[in-house]
């Protein structure tokens, strides 16, 4: 597979430049990327099994929509598989993890006021990143990358229509995750480190629900 064209269509996916429901042509992507339609389709293939595109015979290929009860079921999906990262990584995790977590924090801080979702985006896949690696598990951060992309278009979406307000209020509560890890990684605790990574993306869920899709947040 041709990495490097899965690597701009996948971005081009989850950070909204293809819009959801839009319909791209192969050919057009074929003469875009310079290549035949074959390494072109194993690509598509790819972010098709990845539940990102579908593909349409005689159609084209359809950008999927962001529909609630699927993310919601992937955000279900998710909360047992990050309690099993959140704890495999607190018992595997070193000074070098913490000093990242640490910088995280830092960066956090910056977002306040200061609204640029691309950032906070970076942030939150920073903090992905960070326990993957300590976790060390190559099959759990397949699975876990596969999931985060589907409910990732979701909170980009809806950080692109927050105000001021919204936006500091979604900061403090990254923030506030954040500092609640690091103290638990500190006590040493695994499990309660895997049971507050379930915490923090149930409450994700919550404000997604809730501040901007105007839904009740009880489950």
């Amino acid at each position: 597979m041709n990495q490097d064209i899965y690597n701009k269509l996948r971005d081009r996916i989850i950070y909204l430049e293809y819009e959801p429901g839009r319909i791209l042509k192969e050919q057009e992507l074929a003469k875009e990327f310079g290549v035949s339609r074959t390494p072109l389709r194993t690509v598509l293939f790819r972010l098709e099994w990845e539940h990102l595109v579908k593909i349409l015979p005689r159609t084209g290929i359809l950008v999927m929509e962001l529909e609630l009860n699927t993310i919601t079921n992937v955000f279900e999906a998710r909360l047992e598989l990050e309690a099993v990262i959140g704890s495999m990584a607190a018992e595997r995790f070193t000074k070098l993890h913490f000093n990242r977590l640490d910088e995280l924090i830092i960066e956090c801080d910056r977002q306040f006021d200061h609204k640029n979702p691309r950032s906070l985006a970076d942030l939150d896949m920073g903090v992905k990143l960070l326990f993957h690696e300590a976790a060390g598990n190559p099959f759990l951060t397949e699975m876990s990358d596969r999931l985060y992309s589907l409910t990732f278009r979701l909170w980009y979406f809806n950080m692109l229509k927050m105000h001021n307000k919204e936006w500091n209020i979604e900061v403090v509560s990254i923030k506030e995750d954040l500092l609640s890890l690091c103290e638990l990684l500190k006590a040493n605790i695994p499990k309660k480190v895997g049971e507050a990574r379930k915490e923090h993306l149930l409450k994700h869920l919550k404000r997604i629900r809730s501040k901007f899709l105007g839904l009740s947040d009880t489950p």
